[in-house]
This record gives C-alpha cells, structure tokens and sequence, in this order.
C-alpha cells in the first residue's frame, strides 16, 4: 500500500510539473488578487465614453468586429483588450466591465471595473478638447463605487478587496498626440517637450499618491508606447518634407520624445516605490513589445505593422473607423485595428508581456 502512495505521489508530482512546463500561459493562480481598476484613456476603457457625447466613442460598427457576439462594446478595438486579458490571467473574470455600464451590479464591481475613457489624459486641455472623463472624476466613481462596495460586504471586506486588488493606470499618449504634435499651441507656454512631459509626470505622481491615499497597494503604471509608429503619425509625419517624405516609416524623434518620457516615469515610480509604505508600484513598460512587433511582425504571425485594419489604415479611428468603412479580413494578421489602437491580436501579446515581467512581483 505504501508503495502505491509513493507511486501515486510520484505520478501527481510529474503531472504538476509538465502542466507547469507545457503551460506556463494558463491563469496565474492567484487568489491574492481580489480585483482589477483600471483608470486612463482608449487602452483600457470597456464603454464608459458610450455615455457622453463624445467623438471618442467605439460603441459603432465595426469596433467589436470580433468580440464575442459580434458587439461593439465601446472598447476601441476589433475584440478585446488588454485588461480583459489581465483580469483572465489572473483568474478573476473574463472581461473588465466598464463603471458606467447600465447592466453593471454590485456583485460586479466586488472585482473591478475599468473607469477608463477614450480620448482622457493628464492635461486639463486633453480632456477639455475631448469632453471626456479626467482622471479626477475617474477617481470619483472609484469613491462612488467603494461605497457600493462596502454596503454590500461591509467596511472590513471592502479594505481587504482594495487592498489585494491591482490598479491599472494607462494615459498620456493623448496628451502628447494633440499638445505636442497635432495641435502644438500648448508647447508655447511649455517651451519643449520635455518640460511638458515633466507637468503630466507631476500629475500623474499626484493621482498614483491619491490611490494610496484611498488603499490601493498594488499599482501598475504604463509607460508611452512608441507614439512615431502609430498609424496616424506614419502618415502625417509622411507628409513633411524629409528623406522620408512620402513613406511609411516611424517618425524617430517622436519615438525619442517617448523614451525620455518613459524613463522619466520609471524614475518617478522607483521614487514612489521608496516613499510609498507597502505599496508595490510597477512601471510597465509597452514601449519595448510595442515597438519589437512593429519591426518583427512576422515573429508575432502580423503581414502589417504600419497601417490600420479599419479602412485605409491610415488615418481612420472613432467616429471615422465605422460601418461604411472596409476592414482587412483577418485582423490577427494586422497590429493595429485603427489608426492607433491595438488589435485584439496585438492586445494579447502586451498584456503578455505584463504577465511575464510585472504580475510574479505585483502578485507575489
């Protein structure tokens, strides 16, 4: 009989490991982790813009194109995006709801929400021009929503929830897009680039230290993806006088306008991670993937890198990206859906790459 346990032991032991070895993408196995709330702009809103009258809006056709039942949600790509996929991976849910969302209930919001909204940023200007949601009033609903919470499992479980839960922050790249680049009137009173950036970085450190102040432990700050390589600025940087004028290639000083920007954000969270107590703060750093698939797309199974799967790829997003618009066929072979979001394909891999490098120690 004793031989048998050992055997069975053994046998169970093997079965662990190879699970392990042939699946390392599985859900992490993480009951540490109560929820997930996500605050920023289009990356990572599910539909709370659906409820403002916005032009940053995806709740159209064909946004959604792939989502399951074919609806389009509000998220600002063709299926899912990347905190339906960390929520998965940390065997929370399938999808991140969006706050606003009518059909939202309590039980919902006892493992998070996104109060994410399209076109949001960190400078008043940003959210003014968009008439959307700034991280202020994000910050509100996450207050409106810990009181839903707390009547519902009371004041003890509620801190628990908040306590464990991990807060996901992704802005900026609007910010950059129209005060730096498309409508650069703002840079005026800034002087450069790089004392702009130091304003939004201020703003940003204010808001990671107002999560704190309100519970939050574990925080996830995303960093600028390559701005020079998204659809929009392939083209209109093509359209400059250059030696690339009239073709499709990043436009490098924008792409170095968001290195300096991400290495002054880690420096940033490395001094919150130090004066925060108990707190684990994580720079998350997308430009890097972002940037690999763009150049590598073939590693990735992409055939486009530089050119949107909605319409001519070029220009196209929110209320332009619709339903007279054509779309690729197989947008898993496309990086971008619009002319600056993320496919669901290319979703997938950035949060990926967050499973690998940032949730072992945001979890741990």
């Amino acid at each position: 009989m004793a031989s048998k346990t050992i055997i069975a032991s053994s046998f169970f032991l093997v079965l662990s490991f190879l699970i392990l070895f042939f699946f390392p993408n599985s859900a992490i196995a993480s009951s540490s982790v109560s929820a997930v709330f996500a605050f920023g702009d289009s990356t990572i809103d599910s539909g709370n813009n659906n409820h403002f009258n916005t032009l940053f809006r995806g709740d159209h056709y064909p946004y959604g194109r792939d989502f399951p039942n074919h609806i389009p949600t509000g998220r600002f790509s063709n299926g899912k995006i990347s905190t339906d996929y960390l929520t998965h991976m940390l065997g929370i849910k399938d999808l991140l709801p969006a706050y606003l969302d009518p059909h939202l209930t309590d039980k919902d919001l006892l493992t998070g929400v996104s109060f994410g909204s399209g076109g949001s940023g960190l400078d008043e200007s940003t959210v003014a021009l968009a008439r959307v949601m700034d991280l202020t009033t994000q910050f509100r609903l996450f207050e409106e929503a810990m009181m839903r919470i707390r009547r519902t499992v009371g004041e003890e479980k509620a801190n628990e929830i908040i306590k464990n839960a991990v807060f996901v922050i992704s802005t900026g790249t609007n910010d950059m897009l129209y005060n730096a680049y498309l409508l650069p009137a703002r840079m005026a009173r800034f002087g450069s680039v790089s004392s702009y950036q130091d304003f939004l970085l201020q703003n940003l450190q204010s808001f990671i230290q107002r999560l704190y102040g309100a519970g939050a432990r574990r925080i996830m700050v995303a960093g600028l993806p390559p701005i020079g390589c998204l659809p929009l600025q392939v083209t209109v940087s093509s359209f400059f006088p250059s030696r690339h004028w009239l073709q499709r290639v990043c436009n490098a000083q924008q792409n170095t306008d968001s290195q300096g920007y991400n290495a002054k954000l880690q420096s940033h969270v490395h001094l919150l991670q130090t004066t925060l107590n108990a707190a684990k703060v994580a720079y998350f750093d997308i430009y890097t993937p972002i940037l690999d698939m763009v150049q590598n797309p073939a590693k990735y199974g992409f055939e486009q890198s530089l050119q949107g799967c909605c319409g001519t790829g070029l220009l196209e997003m929110g209320p332009v990206c619709n339903a007279f618009d054509r779309t690729c066929p197989n947008s898993s072979r496309y990086l971008f859906w619009d002319a600056v979001h993320l496919t669901e394909a290319g979703y997938s891999f950035l949060a990926e790459s967050g499973r690998q490098k940032l949730l072992p120690y945001l979890t741990n």
